[in-house]
């Protein structure tokens, strides 16, 4: 495709962009949410949107071949899941849907 600032730019990095722009989108949610809130607030789409921008994220380190990043994302996937699950667990103890 051509370069940007010196960087190269393909399909592949259009993807990566597209996956770094999920993550920020969840921060966007997180602020609006805890605007509305007028507290801090991590809703439950925050954690999907995480895992969804990791997906895409981590297609592109495999094409890419960056091991750092590829377990970065890994374990940051775990971290989200886990939050899904306590959200899920302790709104499902409380009765809540």
């Amino acid at each position: 495709m051509g370069a940007i600032f010196g960087f190269k730019v393909d399909f592949w990095t259009l993807w990566g962009l597209f996956g770094q722009f999920f993550f920020f989108l969840s921060f966007v949610l997180q602020w609006y949410r805890s605007e509305k809130k007028k507290r801090s607030h991590l809703p439950i789409d925050f954690w999907y949107m995480r895992i969804f921008a990791s997906l895409v994220s981590i297609v592109y380190v495999i094409v890419r071949k960056d091991l750092v990043f590829f377990i970065s994302l890994l374990l940051q996937m775990g971290i989200y899941l886990r939050n899904i699950y306590l959200i899920r667990t302790t709104h499902h103890d409380m009765g809540l849907k």
